[in-house]
């Protein structure tokens, strides 16, 4: 679903050539530093976050100051609220880059996840594979950058039990994941060992439909919902920082809740 406060033409980021001074003149002054994200002001200006100028590289560093001071406030023990399976949206509010008649479906039979970088196992698992694992059950709210908001009922393996099974190496910065609609993500190691993140198979006790992420997504009560990839098919432990879809784009990496 395409969100209705993105523009269908994005404004031409050499609209701000003439104001560069007074931009740098903000970032000397601390403004820029101040906790201004990013992914707001790239909305707001337009501009390209892959841009080389000095623009283009304040931006980035107040994208890194802000990660930076998420990753600070992030406490891996504390819980997000739970809620009664009475309150759980049945199904869930589907949401992507493209529309959902254009998900295109998982051969579950034939679908292997892939696992590389800092582990001891790398052999692929299977559907079978992830379904022996323990399993556990949590009901939390999913927030979306766009303003809505549902409560979930998800069920699958922790993603900190799957990652000592593979043997990671639980000191590494980040987890990556690549997907099958091709929407990489990464989160930071601490959210990927929090007791509330899941590598989901189930939603309300029953097999994650096809346009919600069959047969595997990432589901974490601490991050905002475009942190949660749908349809995994790998999974990097490593130490390289590796920008999803949206922040490549500009949104804040972090995004923590």
């Amino acid at each position: 679903m395409r969100s209705p406060f993105r523009p269908k033409v994005l404004p031409d980021p050499r609209i701000l050539d003439d104001h560069g001074p007074e931009i740098r003149a903000l970032e000397r002054r601390g403004f820029l530093r101040g906790g201004l994200s990013l992914g707001a002001l790239t909305m707001l200006t337009g501009c390209d976050v892959g841009d080389s100028t000095a623009i283009g590289k304040a931006l980035r560093a107040v994208s890194s100051f802000n990660d930076g001071v998420q990753a600070a406030l992030f406490d891996p023990d504390k819980l997000a609220p739970e809620y009664p399976e009475s309150m759980v949206l049945k199904p869930p509010r589907f949401n992507a880059y493209y529309p959902i008649e254009e998900v295109k479906p998982v051969d579950g039979d034939s679908w292997r996840l892939e696992v590389a970088g800092l582990v001891e196992s790398k052999r692929p698992w299977t559907r079978s594979d992830i379904a022996a694992l323990p399993e556990k059950e949590i009901i939390i709210r999913h927030i979306c950058v766009e303003g809505w908001d549902y409560i979930g009922q998800w069920s699958g393996v922790p993603l900190r039990t799957f990652l000592e099974r593979i043997g990671a190496d639980l000191k590494a910065k980040y987890v990556s994941f690549l997907t099958a609609d091709d929407y990489p993500s990464s989160i930071d190691m601490a959210t990927a060992l929090h007791p509330q993140t899941l590598l989901a198979t189930k939603y309300a006790r029953e097999t994650l439909p096809d346009p919600f992420g069959y047969p595997l997504r990432l589901r974490t009560s601490t991050k905002l919902g475009f942190k949660n990839p749908k349809w995994i098919t790998a999974i990097e432990v490593g130490n390289v920082y590796r920008p999803g879809y949206w922040e490549s784009r500009g949104f804040n990496w972090h995004s923590g809740l």
